[in-house]
């Protein structure tokens, strides 16, 4: 009890908080913040009501003392989907690190993916900013480690599940999730017999962060705790750059879903057996 009352939950926390948290003491600076009402031109013409910072907090600051800038997105607005003016954020501050990178400063990165991935109300211009932030991470993962964390509760869908596998290494905690289509539209595109949406245990038993650790999609399965997401962070950036990016390995992927078959039900343990003394 003594050990549960000590933890402090990464997952209630807000996006701004989150960022904060990570960051060693003082250091947090924000870039383009709310008082600077860059927010989405769009929402309100179709009776959205915009946030000021449209969902997405941008900060730089050190952890271990050294210069990183962390994209951190707010799930509770618009289920954390990404527009023109957050998307272009995210890609702007990578851009930015890489630029830094070529300059002589090892600027990294951290993205605090809570996202169900394009802001449906502005379609072609969030997939468009989503592709700059897919640009932004392989340019900067040259020369320093982009990290994704995937916590909860929204998860991580659509096109940023792409920037997730993007990432150096990705952290997923028990109750996070992952995957390119979220429940709701699976069901609503393939049937509910295929897929119930409702149904927690079978949703996080296919896409949830365990799983995902398990099956080698992801580099780290933490708790739901402050510092220890912290300390995996830290520890990750110490580490550098992998010996391969993730999505350098298509033809390892390709290899293991050779060896299932498809032919009856494939069940999560099945997937997890392929990987099993895979993890380094």
């Amino acid at each position: 009890m003594t050990d549960l009352l000590a933890k402090h939950s990464f997952v209630e926390l807000g996006a701004r908080q989150r960022a904060k948290a990570l960051l060693d003491a003082g250091s947090y600076r924000e870039l383009i913040d709310p008082f600077q009402r860059v927010m989405s031109p769009w929402l309100s013409r179709q009776g959205v009501v915009p946030q000021a910072d449209d969902g997405v907090v941008i900060a730089k600051g050190s952890i271990d003392g050294k210069p990183v800038v962390i994209a951190a997105i707010e799930g509770n607005f618009q289920g954390g989907s990404l527009g023109e003016v957050g998307g272009a954020k995210i890609a702007g501050a990578l851009e930015l690190a890489a630029e830094d990178n070529r300059k002589g400063i090892p600027t990294r990165a951290v993205l605090l993916l809570e996202t169900g991935g394009v802001r449906l109300q502005e379609a072609n211009l969030g997939l468009a900013a989503i592709a700059d932030i897919h640009a932004a991470i392989v340019d900067l993962r040259q020369y320093q480690p982009v990290i994704g964390v995937v916590a909860g509760s929204v998860g991580c869908f659509g096109g940023m599940s792409i920037a997730a596998g993007l990432c150096s290494y990705l952290v997923v905690t028990r109750e996070a999730r992952l995957g390119l289509n979220g429940p709701q539209v699976i069901e609503q595109e393939a049937g509910l017999e295929e897929y119930d949406s409702r149904d927690r245990p079978f949703i996080w038993s296919l896409t949830g962060g365990e799983q995902r650790f398990n099956s080698a999609l992801a580099d780290r399965y933490v708790a739901d705790d402050v510092a220890e997401i912290q300390q995996t962070v830290s520890a990750l950036l110490q580490k550098g750059l992998p010996t391969q990016q993730r999505s350098r390995q298509a033809d390892y992927y390709l290899a293991r879903l050779a060896e299932l078959d498809a032919t009856p039900q494939i069940d999560p343990a099945t997937v997890r057996a392929l990987y099993q003394g895979e993890r380094s």
